[in-house]
C-alpha cells in the first residue's frame, strides 16, 4: 500500500473516531436558541452558551439557581412546566413577556419539552423574537415611507393647481355674486383654502434633502415638552429620565420637532381616551450598544444608531389587527383621526437613517426612536 493511501486511511480513521466520540455537549453549546434543563424542583441543570446569553448570567451562576430566582411564580412558563411534566409532551407559547429582577425579555417563543429518560426534568428551549419583529416593523415603516412620499407628489401637481383656479373662480363670484348667493361664493373659497392647507401638509412627505446639522436632542425635547404642556397636554403628568452624557444628534432640528410632538401627542390622546386618573407620558434618552440599520447601505456599512428616544404612556394600547399596518398613511385607532400622524414619523425617521421600535400590550404603548450620533468632521479627518 502506497504511503499516500496509508495517510488517507489514516485521516479517515480519525475522523470516524472523533464522530464517535463527539460530545452531545458541544452541538447544545453550537445552537443558536437558548436551551435550559430544570429539575424536577426547577432548579437549572444544564445550560447552553445561548441561554447564559438570554438569562444574562454565566453558567456558574445559573446551575446554582432556581428559576423562581429569575421569574416571578404566577409566571405562565411554570404553567407550561407543571403540564409538560404532568402530560408528558411537549407545550409550546408565544409572545411571552419574561420580566423578572435580573431579565427582561419581550415577545419571546418558549417551549417545554419533558427528558423522558429523565423524570421531573423539562428541558426549556426559548427565543426571543423581538429582533424579527423589530425588522418587520422597519420594513414597513420605509414601505409607509415610500408610498406616501408617491402619494404627496401627485396630490400636490393634481389637485394644487386646478385648486387655484376654483378658487380664483369663488373670488370673482363673490365680487359679482347678489347678497343671497355671495356666502355661498365664500364657503367655495373657504373649502378650497381648506384643501390646498390638506395639501401642503401631505407635500411634508415629499422627496426634499434633509439638512442635517447637530442637534442636542434634550433641547428639543424640552421645547417639545414645553408645546405639550402648555395646550394639548396640560393635565397630564410628564416623567422625564435622561441621559445627560449622551453626544449630540445627527438630525434636522425641526424634523425632530415634528416626529416628537406627534409621538407625545398621540401618548396625550390615548391617556386622555383611557379616563385614567393616574394617566402619565414617560420620555426617557439613552444609549444602546450594537443597534444598527438592517439593511445595509450602498457602500456596504450598516449605520451605528446607538441614541434613543423612547415616549411611553400607559394608555389602553394598541390593537392587534392595527400594529401590522400602524405606519400605514390614513390608519387610525382615533374616531377623528386623519392617520398621518405615525406615517410621518415614518417617514422622519426614515430620512434621518433611523430606526422604530414599538411595543404595547394594555396599559403600557412605547414608542422608541433609534438615532444616528454627529461627529465633528474634523475629527474625523485627524
Amino acid at each position: 500500500m502506497s504511503g499516500s493511501i496509508k495517510k488517507t486511511f489514516g485521516l479517515l480513521r480519525r475522523n470516524a473516531s472523533a464522530k464517535q466520540v463527539l460530545d452531545p455537549a458541544q452541538i447544545l453549546g453550537a445552537l443558536p436558541l437558548a436551551v435550559a434543563v430544570l429539575d424536577e424542583q426547577d432548579m437549572f441543570l444544564a445550560v447552553n452558551y445561548a441561554a447564559e446569553e438570554f438569562f444574562g448570567a454565566s453558567k456558574a451562576m445559573l446551575l446554582n439557581t432556581n428559576l423562581a430566582e429569575l421569574l416571578p411564580l404566577d409566571h405562565p412558563i411554570f404553567l407550561m412546566l407543571e403540564r409538560a411534566r404532568r402530560a408528558g409532551v411537549t407545550i409550546s407559547e408565544h409572545d411571552l413577556s419574561l420580566e423578572g429582577p435580573r431579565m427582561t425579555r419581550r415577545g419571546c417563543s418558549v417551549q417545554a419539552a419533558p427528558v423522558l429518560e429523565q423524570p421531573g426534568c423539562v428541558a426549556l428551549t426559548l427565543q426571543d423574537e423581538s429582533a424579527a419583529r423589530a425588522l418587520d416593523q422597519q420594513i414597513s415603516a420605509r414601505n409607509a415611507a415610500r408610498s406616501i412620499t408617491g402619494m404627496a407628489a401627485i396630490l400636490a401637481h393634481e389637485v394644487k393647481n386646478p385648486l387655484s383656479g376654483i378658487r380664483g373662480a369663488a373670488q370673482l363670484l363673490e365680487m359679482s355674486a347678489p347678497a343671497e348667493d355671495r356666502e355661498l361664493a365664500v364657503l367655495i373659497r373657504d373649502e378650497a383654502d381648506r384643501i390646498r392647507a390638506m395639501v401642503e401638509r401631505m407635500e411634508t412627505f415629499g422627496e426634499k434633502k434633509l439638512e442635517r446639522q447637530s442637534v442636542n436632542i434634550h433641547r428639543v425635547l424640552e421645547h417639545v415638552r414645553r408645546l405639550a404642556g402648555s395646550g394639548f397636554a396640560s393635565r397630564i403628568k410628564f416623567v422625564e429620565s435622561y441621559d445627560p452624557s449622551l453626544p449630540h444628534v445627527l438630525g434636522n432640528r425641526d424634523q425632530l420637532i415634528q416626529l416628537l410632538l406627534n409621538l407625545v401627542k398621540n401618548a396625550a390622546e390615548a391617556v386622555a381616551g383611557a379616563e385614567r386618573l393616574d394617566g402619565e407620558i414617560h420620555i426617557t434618552t439613552g444609549f444602546q450598544h450594537g443597534v444598527r440599520l438592517s439593511a445595509a447601505t450602498g457602500r456596504g456599512t450598516r449605520p451605528n444608531l446607538p441614541l434613543f428616544v423612547s415616549v411611553r404612556d400607559n394608555g389602553p394600547g394598541i390593537p392587534e389587527d392595527i400594529r401590522r399596518h400602524l405606519f400605514e398613511p390614513f390608519i387610525s385607532t382615533k374616531a377623528a383621526g386623519s392617520g398621518l400622524g405615525l406615517a410621518l414619523v415614518a417617514k422622519i425617521t426614515a430620512d434621518h437613517g433611523g430606526l422604530i421600535d414599538v411595543e404595547s400590550r394594555p396599559g403600557r404603548t412605547e414608542f422608541r426612536i433609534h438615532l444616528p450620533v454627529y461627529e465633528d468632521p474634523d475629527e474625523r479627518s485627524t
